[in-house]
């Protein structure tokens, strides 16, 4: 990754430890520096129909599950946390059929409109116009993705995820951290929520709050994580977990799907 590009597009919307309170801001020289790096990009409009089109070539003709895995283990000795949300997205999104917006419509709405998209947690829009994606990279680049389950989010990281063009080396320590993760979700309490967890992983690898918090979302959204009851009153005050609202320790890890994603590691 490029430096320089890296850093005009964490000025564009970060400054002085916190969100610019002016807005996004860049000259037109760093804008296309960056752009010509991979890592900003111009205003996107484009329909919920043509982004399942295009997800479904990505699954399709280039995306296999190796990379995404791959990719997600390499981040967590190296902490690349760019390379984790990956993970999250290629579960969304890779057993989608090609479809329409309004071709499956659903009665009680819980995250889409869209009946298939409803099903798999994500959240589109009908048509996005003028969107600015660069926002999104910047999140995901600053702290593993935020917006997990939004549909266009999810294109953008996976083309992003593409576009390394290089194949990511899983190594001892990146098992070890692993199977360490693994380890801590098993020794939390029944009565345990997210954040009890999150602090469990303070000393397995590298990080702060916020992106142990986005990995535990991934791990969420993938199912490895999954809450076995969606009633359970949401513990802390004002937090923003989402697929890991409801999780509790007694909920534990899904063995099954830890195992179709990382069975080879462990």
């Amino acid at each position: 990754m490029d430096q320089k590009a890296k850093k005009i597009l964490m000025q564009t919307y970060w400054q002085s430890g916190r969100w610019r309170a002016e807005g996004a801001t860049y000259t037109v020289e760093d804008f296309q520096y960056a752009k010509d790096k991979g890592l900003m990009f111009d205003r996107l409009t484009i329909s919920h129909d043509e982004c399942i089109e295009r997800l479904r070539q990505l699954h399709d003709e280039v995306l296999t599950k190796e990379l995404v895995i791959q990719a997600f283990l390499h981040s967590l000795s190296t902490r690349k946390v760019h390379l984790r949300s990956a993970l999250s997205s290629w579960a969304l999104t890779y057993d989608l059929p090609n479809h329409a917006y309004h071709e499956r419509p659903v009665a009680l709405v819980s995250y889409s409109a869209c009946g298939y998209c409803n099903e798999q947690k994500i959240m589109p829009k009908e048509l996005y116009v003028n969107e600015d994606l660069n926002v999104l990279n910047f999140e995901r680049i600053k702290w593993g993705g935020i917006r997990l389950n939004w549909l266009l989010y999810c294109l953008v990281d996976l083309e992003c995820l593409v576009k390394e063009q290089q194949a990511f080396t899983v190594c001892e320590e990146d098992v070890a951290i692993l199977k360490k993760m693994v380890e801590a979700i098993g020794s939390c309490q029944d009565t345990d929520a997210a954040r009890q967890l999150e602090k469990r992983w303070k000393d397995v690898f590298k990080s702060n709050q916020y992106e142990r918090d986005v990995v535990m979302e991934i791990w969420g959204y993938a199912g490895i994580l999954v809450s076995k009851n969606d009633f359970r009153k949401e513990r802390g005050r004002g937090t923003d977990f989402m697929s890991m609202a409801t999780w509790r320790g007694q909920d534990g890890y899904s063995q099954e799907k830890l195992k179709f994603y990382f069975g080879s590691y462990l």
